[in-house]
């Protein structure tokens, strides 16, 4: 019994004849009414009677099984970083070389991706044995990286998103290292399938790195104090802030850590720009004298 051809599907068939608009392949029915075109545009290099050829299945806009030599630029098991080309409430269409963009079941997704934006993906094949493609790409990430032995602590890498868990997010880098960014280390909100840039913090013994998008302590504390020095000059050299409170605030108020607040403040303090009193900081003298100027005032 002949086995049934679907769509989103590749298949090995005889081309059996030709015409203007290109060959017809066996449909394995018998019948030449099931034989499937595969147009002159869809042919990658011209194909000859009696050949067996290597196609993607699709169905046109008429609901016709259709064939492409165009075939998916990643093969099943692999991993690619793609393009959403269509969303519907049922999941999404991405693209992977193919004719039509491949579906990602909305079962297979991590948050929702929007037309445009790119995700890592896996491609394999559905129950009914329909190419299909899922966001669940750890297993198949572990086994494509490479352990971050050159890499160098300080050092820029870069990479998408592939997976954000509850204490942040990871992502591969080009050198096929496996980064992971700690959500106190992130300086802007990200998604999965988002391009990130860090810096190496930490080699680890698994193999993979820590990295951090905040600037070096150095600088951090330089922009952080620059950020309290600001609000304080704003609000008459005092806030009700200081190395007590709670850190949900002190991330809701001013966008980086408790640690990263009590590294600033200190060394505000030793610089005698500011105190603290009773759960306050306050600005001294000396830290009054430098506020910008007037006319500056707009742009701090």
């Amino acid at each position: 019994m002949a086995t049934e051809l679907l769509e989103n599907t590749l298949a090995t068939l005889k081309v059996l004849r030709q015409s203007e608009q290109g060959s017809f392949l066996d449909g394995g029915t018998g019948n030449t009414n099931d034989d499937i075109l595969l147009h002159k545009e869809q042919q990658t290099e011209p194909v000859q009677i009696g050949e067996e050829v290597h196609v993607f299945l699709y169905k046109d806009p008429k609901g016709r099984l259709t064939a492409s030599m165009r075939l998916p630029a990643i093969k099943e098991g692999q991993i690619g970083y793609v393009e959403v080309v269509n969303t519907t409430k049922f999941g999404c269409f991405v693209e992977v070389g193919t004719e039509r963009g491949i579906f990602m079941p909305l079962a297979e997704m991590r948050g929702r991706p929007q037309l445009g934006e790119k995700v890592w993906v896996r491609l394999y094949s559905d129950k009914s044995g329909r190419l299909a493609v899922s966001m669940d790409v750890d297993d198949a990430m572990r086994r494509a990286a490479k352990p971050a032995v050159e890499a160098k602590v300080g050092q820029m890498v870069r990479g998408a998103i592939y997976n954000m868990t509850a204490d942040g997010a990871f992502f591969i880098t080009p050198e096929r290292w496996i980064a992971f960014l700690h959500r106190s280390e992130m300086t802007d909100s990200l998604k999965v399938g988002a391009m990130v840039k860090a810096r190496v913090t930490f080699k680890r013994d698994d193999g993979r790195i820590n990295v951090s998008m905040r600037p070096v302590k150095e600088t951090a504390i330089t922009e952080d104090g620059l950020v309290l020095m600001n609000y304080l000059w704003q609000r008459n050299g005092r806030m009700p802030y200081s190395d007590k409170t709670a850190s949900e605030i002190i991330k809701d108020k001013f966008g980086f850590s408790k640690a990263a607040f009590k590294r600033a403040v200190g060394h505000l303090m030793k610089e005698g720009k500011v105190i603290q009193e009773d759960g306050w900081t306050l600005l001294t003298e000396k830290g009054k004298e430098s506020a910008p100027k007037k006319e500056d005032a707009e742009e701090v």
